[in-house]
This record gives structure tokens, sequence and C-alpha cells, in this order.
């Protein structure tokens, strides 16, 4: 006989059947190391994905601040060019009026959609529900 033991999961030589009990022994370590694996494989996707991501995040704050100075300008050039035709303080009244207006909307829109933004994530709890039914009854 061969001093070398046996792989886990390997054919066993004929004649040596293993026991309901072992064989159960072996599938739940093959899973605990199946699921390891995968929550570690999970944990280098979101890494890099969070890098990636805020990556993206710090460029869409540069375009805002770009955004930003853009509409100062405008605004600016804006009460310069009213400026030619009225008073200076009635032509800041007028774009202040303006923004302000534009701001409303914007923030009833938001709060319209912040409305029904769900903080639950929906879908992962109905396949949690899934997955822990399945392993209290796996033939079903």
């Amino acid at each position: 006989m061969s001093s070398i033991p046996p792989v886990p999961g390997a054919a066993e030589p004929h004649g040596q059947d293993k026991s309901v009990s072992q064989l159960l022994s072996v599938i739940t370590a093959d899973l605990q190391t199946l699921f390891r694996q995968e929550v570690e494989l999970a944990k280098a996707e979101i890494r890099e994905e969070a890098t990636r991501a805020g990556k993206a995040a710090g460029m869409y704050g540069g375009a805002g601040f770009a955004g930003y100075m853009v509409l100062l300008f405008l605004s600016l050039a804006a009460v310069l060019g009213l400026a030619n035709v009225m008073d200076g303080g009635w032509a800041a009244l007028i774009v202040t009026a303006v923004w302000g207006i534009v701001a409303a909307v914007l923030y009833q829109k938001g709060r319209a959609r912040m409305r029904t933004v769900s903080p639950k994530p929906e879908q992962t709890v109905e396949t949690l529900k899934e997955n822990a039914e399945w392993a209290r009854h796996p033939t079903r």
C-alpha cells in the first residue's frame, strides 16, 4: 500500500466504498472552498470596479466644476449684456431670478425622483431568499 493519502473527492479503488457521511463531508468541504473562492473573487472585482468608479467620479467632478465656471461666466455675460439696456442692478437681479427659477424646478424634479428610490436592494434580497429556501430543501 502507498503512504500517500487519497485526494478528497477522488475515486476510491474498487471495493473501498465511502460512507454517506464521508461523501457529505467531502461535498461540504468542497462547497466551503468554492464559497470562499467566490467571496475572494467578488472582493477583487469590487476593488477593481471601485478604483474605476473613483477615477470616473473624479472626472465627473472636474466636468462639474468646468460646467459651473461656464455658467458663472455666461451669467456674468448676460448681466453685462442686459446692463447695456438697463441699470446694472436690475440686470443682475433678472439673471439671479432666472437662476432661482432653474434651481426651484431642478429641486422639485429631484425631490420627486428621490421619492421613487428604494434603499433596499430588492433583487438581491429576493435572490438570497431563494438561495436560503434551496439550502433548506435542495431537492425541490
